[in-house]
């Protein structure tokens, strides 16, 4: 009797400390917040407060489905990789090898990032999926195994309170209403302002997703933490090659502050439930979808940016290759001239050109031109043409545009069809003040 009383109780705390209504979030954000979704069939979501964040905030949620599901993720590649994701590459790969689908869910926790956390860390993960997997059984009433992906955010070189998470599963619900998966999406949050969910249905399956990161955020690989979810029936080879395509072209193609994390993880649930099979002939369909919502999802990132007032998307287009044209546009938007001189409103596109003459691609500069558009598709200002300056500068219509908080950089370098996008932001006075107190 008193253990029914307690995970009542539990169950009324966690309610009240999820309120997912989207007043609660600045204003300037509430438009990117959705008030409804449509999610993947067999996925449910969850979250709860189990006490690792100091203010007592949400800080542990739960993706589950209802079956066995193909999992592929991208990791960070910085080398002090979290524990986090030593296991779950481990266990990934271990599926790739045998052919064995069982991972059921993925476990992830804010406020403590196990990293940088020697062995103890590596036997914490562990156990934290072993706590995953126990909760996977219980949500089936069986004894069934199950395999848990496990994430984690927050805090550098900090032991990671597993007692807590094991205490919190016990008392986490999961559902598969959209409350349910805004309650997951605030879970994650750390420094974000916002919860970054999104959902989307295609011909014959559905995508949901669910990422946080605002600060430390540069490619190569995934750049924060993320776990999208699908009803597609794809086998383990086609979701690899589909999310290194999609990946490349969305979170490995936002930057912030330059800064890598140590526990990047975006990884792809696809349990097959929609009855949908993606074969050859639906192959680039279903990569292309993937792409394009991972690109949407990871432009929430950027607009959450520690500090940001604009959301800047860089395009390079008339490059020899799209690795040429992805180093060009990375170089424009990992500039922190460039940042800072979009915060000030200064129309100062030598330090655009600038960057685009050190990014080590080889050019012509006498066929560069370069642009730059509102964020209200309206017309754009010409900057540069084959080489040559447009001068004098319009500088009314460049205040104006910089004005607005969306602003997009068009470059074309002139020497072939290849086209790359990245997206970033501003860097303004309180992104130093964010993270000069991070850990208080």
């Amino acid at each position: 009797m008193f253990s029914s009383h307690l995970r009542s109780l539990q169950r009324a705390v966690g309610r009240r400390l999820f309120n997912t209504d989207a007043s609660q979030f600045p204003a300037a954000k509430q438009r990117f917040i959705p008030a409804s979704g449509t999610y993947p069939k067999g996925f449910f979501a969850g979250g709860s407060s189990c006490g690792i964040k100091k203010n007592g905030k949400p800080d542990l949620a739960v993706l589950l489905s209802d079956r066995p599901a193909v999992a592929s993720a991208v990791f960070t590649t910085n080398q002090f990789c979290a524990a986090p994701v030593q296991f779950d590459r481990q266990l990934i790969n271990r599926a790739r090898e045998t052919g064995v689908q069982a991972v059921r869910a993925v476990i992830t926790n804010s406020g403590c990032a196990n990293a940088v956390t020697g062995k103890q860390g590596l036997v914490d993960a562990r156990l934290m999926s072993e706590a995953g997997d126990r909760f996977v059984a219980n949500f089936d009433q069986s004894e069934a195994s199950g395999t848990s992906l496990v994430m984690s955010t927050g805090v550098i070189g900090q032991s990671l309170p597993v007692d807590k998470i094991e205490k919190g599963l016990e008392g986490l619900e999961v559902g598969g209403s959209h409350d349910m998966w805004m309650r997951a999406a605030v879970a994650f949050m750390t420094t974000d302002t916002f919860p970054k969910v999104l959902s989307k249905e295609y011909v014959g399956f559905r995508i949901a997703g669910i990422t946080k990161g605002a600060g430390m955020i540069h490619p190569n690989m995934a750049t924060l933490l993320g776990t999208i979810c699908t009803d597609a029936n794809i086998t383990q080879e086609a979701l690899d090659q589909a999310l290194a395509y999609a990946v490349a072209r969305s979170f490995n193609a936002i930057s912030i502050d330059g800064d890598m994390s140590t526990n990047d993880t975006i990884a792809v649930l696809a349990n097959g439930a929609s009855g949908t099979a993606i074969g050859e002939a639906g192959f680039l369909e279903f990569r292309d979808a993937l792409t394009s919502f991972m690109a949407e999802l990871a432009a929430l990132v950027v607009r959450d940016g520690e500090g940001a007032t604009k959301f800047i998307t860089i395009e390079v287009g008339g490059a020899k290759s799209f690795v040429d044209a992805k180093r060009v546009a990375s170089t424009i938007a990992t500039s922190s001239l460039v940042k800072t001189a979009f915060y000030g409103q200064d129309a100062n596109w030598g330090r655009i050109l600038c960057a685009v003459g050190y990014s080590g691609v080889e050019l012509d500069t006498g066929l560069v031109g370069m642009c730059l558009w509102p964020g209200d598709g309206g017309e754009p200002l010409v900057l540069v043409e084959r080489g040559e300056p447009r001068l004098p500068l319009d500088e009314v219509r460049a205040a104006e545009i910089l004005k607005g908080e969306d602003v997009k950089i068009v470059v074309d370098l002139g020497l072939g069809k290849e086209m790359a996008r990245m997206y970033t932001c501003d860097l303004s006075h309180d992104y130093v003040s964010i993270n000069a107190d991070y850990r208080s």
